[in-house]
């Protein structure tokens, strides 16, 4: 079994690391990384050490309650402590995620525009040089979508203003279970703000569920998105499950060669689904390597 670092084991850690690493993640085009939010149950330094051993490039960490980085553990000293360890073990910190609502409250928004500044506090201290995104789903239910799209587009320009004024990306990713599932949903949002501050996070697996081709989907979206999330699926709409990458029916190959031949940049970002994760028996670091072993041979064989 792993076990925090102590304080005292950290520092050498660390120090060590500034001797014998690069003094920050080398830059890359693409990105092949893991989200933290399946990881929930390992300490970060354990989290970090099995992402870098395994072979990931990027990192997302999940500021969502219940989390080691949930926002309101976010103290200055963690900040340093997790700034210095994503340095020592070469990773790229590509985003943070928070998942916070469009069809909320006015309260509620209220307190989403905060979490926004705070994440973009929190992007800064952690990446100075190259700030993580901000990514998020934007909730509803499907059925509701042409009622409640108005009040999206609304709050998403709040949600606009308060990234731009804290120079952070915010990434938006429909979901198959909410108002905004379409590809045609999120450029309708985006056509809506108007505003370089709000981008958009692709996760084909939502769309394919939804009978929506890989190829017009990233033709689409692509020139929007900043930030992705891999996972697969097995089932079908109304019945399905999400699963690891390679266990669905996603053409991997297929897929990065569209993202090169895109000249795209950006993280591709393995996110274990909570259908996974919360299943008796879920091992985190097993998930990790599995999914990383599913993907590399696609990822270098399209030159990613």
């Amino acid at each position: 079994m792993n076990h925090p670092l102590t304080r005292r084991q950290f520092l050498a850690t660390t120090a060590f690391a500034a001797c014998s690493l690069p003094a920050a993640a080398p830059a890359r085009r693409v990105g092949l990384g893991f989200s933290l939010y399946g990881m929930k149950t390992l300490p970060v330094a354990d989290a970090l050490r099995v992402c870098a051993e395994t072979g990931f490039h990027d990192v997302e960490f999940a500021l969502n309650a219940g989390y080691p980085t949930e926002l309101k553990a976010f103290s200055p000293a963690l900040r340093g402590e997790l700034r210095a360890q994503l340095t020592a073990r070469g990773l790229r910190l590509a985003a943070l995620m928070d998942n916070i609502h469009l069809t909320v409250d006015n309260q509620t928004h209220a307190t989403n525009l905060e979490r926004i500044k705070a994440a973009a506090e929190i992007a800064h201290d952690l990446a100075p040089d190259a700030p993580p995104v901000l990514e998020t789903v934007m909730g509803g239910k499907p059925a509701e979508w042409e009622t409640v799209k108005g009040q999206m587009a609304a709050r998403l320009a709040d949600w606009a203003r308060v990234a731009a004024a804290a120079k952070l990306t915010l990434c938006v990713k429909p979901h198959v279970g909410s108002a905004a599932h379409l590809p045609e949903h999120a450029l309708w949002l985006l056509e809506q703000v108007k505003s370089p501050a709000v981008k958009l996070a692709y996760d084909f697996s939502h769309y394919q569920l939804r009978g929506v081709d890989l190829g017009k989907s990233l033709d689409a979206l692509l020139p929007h998105t900043r930030f992705i999330h891999v996972k697969d699926s097995v089932g079908e709409l109304g019945k399905f499950q999400f699963v690891l990458p390679g266990e669905g029916k996603i053409d991997y190959a297929d897929y990065f060669a569209r993202l090169k031949a895109a000249n795209w940049s950006g993280s591709v970002c393995v996110e274990v689904s909570g259908q996974v994760f919360s299943k008796p028996g879920y091992d985190p670091v097993a998930a990790a390597k599995k999914s990383f072993a599913a993907l590399v041979p696609a990822f270098r064989t399209a030159g990613l």
